[in-house]
């Protein structure tokens, strides 16, 4: 039988710890509550060296001793502010990209206005996606980018590669919504015609407010989202670092942005509900956001607990693309963790950093390499292609065509744009190493002329 005195006591010491565990978090409240007001993030340095309506195009210098030839324009959603990619410099994936040697461009796309309410899919891809890259490619002197498109963004991108992939050296998808046949998590019932229609709140609002969108996502996991974070940060409020950390996610939960409402509906409509990225059956502005046309190397880059985004909509993609160069990294975290998480930063993003070194080398360095004399075949081949002369004489005309992409036409014996429009695709393509679809659209630009 236990001693009730005994019982008695023992209560009244655990009181008296509770009081005294209160009384301390008490005592470091007030500083506590200072340093979630004043939480520093986007600390790397940047310049914007593009604007466009609300959008922003941020250039961020790398300066390690070994620098890669091809830099990455990171591409965000719509739906929140894209420091979560630099969150703070030992969580950061735009330092990391920089460590590795990359020059590193981000769009901040902003907050869209009343008059923005009509902006669509169209205006993102085909204008501004399209206007940064061009504007990357002449501050690098590359024909081709590397792109890599984070969510709403990586399904934005995937579609750019589509329509531009002559611009596009290798694509990085980062939990990008791209497949939604049934097997696409929480946000694709919410996109469902049975259970919503978003002209509902866009015929009321015009643009999506950001208040809307942040209690859909936190009704997906409602007891993490509103219950066990509060009760972590009080376990760890003596902890000034987790405080920190605590307080610089919930300001980027905090400010959310507004969406354009007519690029809201297309997104829920052809994405979600018609699933028609991945039926190849999406259009913008009557052209054909063909899968097929994607040939450039393709990273997809998952979270194994991601309740957004689960990996079921994103790696089936990888299969539907005529790329022979794919490849999946699914790592154990969630949507948010795999660009904040301390573990993402030691194990995943070397690996990712190491698929873009691959492939990111240019061949034409300091001074275009030296043609060497034509071979029998070289000149048969420029014989068989010599045809109408007619049109611009210069290659770096043809949108697409940059000094290194002259040069290896100029072996193959493609010397004007001329005989570019008579070119033998696929004798182009063995001899160059160039793909067909980048040749085609090429031949098709010289003939238009």
């Amino acid at each position: 039988m236990n001693n009730p005195y005994a019982t008695v006591l023992d209560m009244q010491r655990q009181a008296w710890e509770v009081s005294a565990e209160l009384a301390e978090k008490s005592g470091v409240a007030p500083e506590r509550a200072q340093t979630v007001e004043s939480v520093e993030v986007g600390a790397t340095p940047s310049e914007v060296v593009y604007t466009e309506n609300k959008l922003e195009l941020l250039h961020y210098e790398s300066r390690t001793e070994t620098q890669h030839d091809i830099p990455i324009l990171v591409v965000y959603a719509l739906i929140n502010k894209p420091y979560i990619l630099d969150l703070q410099p030992d969580r950061s994936v735009v330092q990391t990209l920089l460590e590795a040697g990359f020059d590193v461009y981000l769009i901040d796309w902003g907050e869209p206005s009343k008059l923005d309410r009509s902006l669509g899919l169209d205006d993102y891809v085909n204008r501004y996606i399209d206007n940064c890259v061009d504007e990357v490619r002449e501050r690098s002197g590359q024909d081709s980018i590397n792109i890599l498109g984070y969510c709403m963004g990586g399904t934005k991108s995937a579609m750019y590669a589509s329509l531009y992939p002559e611009k596009v050296e290798n694509l990085a998808l980062m939990a990008a919504g791209l497949c939604f046949d049934g097997e696409g998590g929480v946000l694709e019932l919410w996109g469902s015609e049975e259970y919503y229609t978003p002209e509902t709140i866009t015929d009321t609002f015009d643009n999506v407010p950001a208040e809307f969108l942040d209690v859909g996502f936190a009704l997906m996991d409602p007891v993490a989202n509103n219950v066990t974070k509060y009760v972590r940060f009080y376990d760890n409020m003596d902890d000034e670092e987790f405080v920190e950390n605590f307080a610089r996610m919930e300001r980027w939960l905090d400010e959310g942005i507004d969406v354009a409402g007519r690029a809201y509906e297309e997104f829920i409509r052809d994405i979600y509900q018609e699933n028609a990225l991945a039926e190849n059956d999406l259009h913008l502005n009557g052209e054909h956001v063909d899968l097929s046309n994607i040939d450039m190397p393709v990273l997809q880059i998952v979270a194994e607990y991601d309740h957004l985004i689960p990996p079921e909509a994103s790696k089936p993609f990888n299969e539907l693309v005529s790329s022979d160069d794919t490849e999946i990294l699914e790592f154990a975290t969630g949507h948010i963790g795999m660009s904040v998480s301390s573990r993402s930063h030691a194990e995943l993003w070397p690996q990712v950093c190491e698929w873009f070194e691959e492939r990111s080398t240019d061949s034409d360095l300091e001074s275009e390499p030296e043609t060497p004399a034509p071979s029998d075949d070289d000149a048969a081949l420029a014989e068989d292609v010599a045809g109408d002369e007619s049109g611009p004489t210069d290659l770096t005309e043809i949108d697409g065509i940059g000094p290194t992409y002259a040069a290896q036409l100029r072996e193959a014996g493609i010397e004007t744009a001329g005989q570019l429009e008579n070119a033998p695709v696929a004798e182009i393509a063995t001899e160059t190493g160039l793909s067909p679809g980048r040749l085609e659209n090429w031949i098709e630009q010289a003939r238009s002329r």
